[in-house]
């Protein structure tokens, strides 16, 4: 089983309120039509809900590991229908991969630093009024990709944060990230640490809090939003619910 969360210390570090973008400058990207904030609002409301409750996983909490069972012929059972779920996801061509491959080779390196000068900059002086335009949790880290990966057929789990919110959304468009409640109630990830995924074909995201495989062609290319900015593209073909 791959590894879902990166560098769950240093995301912690900026646990500040609000989300915004990162300070690169960008290209001139396409960037998602943004519906009504009530949309996002409704959704940030139901991960604290989920989060306060204990019905569900806290957010910044990782995906878990399935839980082991003590009983053989259920690992035996298991174990032969993991081998046949990733025989198929092979015979299609797909590669299941974690989140750790989308960052090049430094990159973690990188992201330390910038979030040491963050820190730095923050715990400097007077420190940073409740309020004010410093009180937010902007998102930090590079736009750098794994060249290599683009075009590349791949399997990734992750949460969902869609642009749109409700019983009645039907989704093109969202963001998957590697944490629950990224860009909502917690910090993005760093953007080459957020996918953007589209897709033709209209899905349906009301759990935020289930995690999902997201299946299709991956893509080095940006793309901009008010929740978070993303290094990579995929362009959805399939998608299930993450069991553990």
């Amino acid at each position: 089983m791959k590894t879902l969360f990166f560098s769950a210390s240093a995301f912690g570090l900026l646990a500040l309120a609000g989300c915004g973008g990162p300070q690169d400058d960008l290209p001139d990207p396409a960037i998602p039509e943004q519906t009504d904030t009530s949309d996002i609002d409704a959704a940030k409301d139901a991960i604290l809900i989920k989060a306060e409750s204990g019905d569900g996983p806290q957010i910044g909490d990782k995906i878990p590991e399935p839980e082991a069972s003590s009983d053989d012929s259920s690992i035996a059972q298991a174990g032969a229908d993991e081998k046949a779920k990733a025989d198929a996801v092979a015979a299609r061509g797909v590669t299941e991969i974690g989140w750790e491959e989308l960052m090049p080779e430094g990159e973690e390196e990188r992201l330390a630093e910038m979030y040491q000068a963050q820190m730095a900059m923050l715990y400097s002086g007077s420190g940073v009024a409740e309020g004010s335009s410093a009180d937010q949790a902007i998102q930090i880290g590079t736009f750098n990709t794994v060249k290599d990966m683009d075009g590349m057929k791949v399997r990734l789990p992750g949460y969902t944060v869609p642009f749109e919110y409700g019983k009645d959304a039907n989704i093109r468009e969202f963001l998957l990230v590697p944490y629950y409640g990224a860009c909502l109630h917690a910090p993005p990830p760093p953007p080459n640490q957020t996918v953007f995924v589209k897709t033709d074909k209209e899905i349906k995201l009301r759990d935020l809090s289930q995690a999902v495989w997201i299946e299709g062609t991956l893509r080095t290319q940006t793309q901009t939003s008010d929740l978070a900015d993303a290094a990579y593209t995929i362009e959805m073909t399939d998608w299930e619910i993450y069991e553990y």
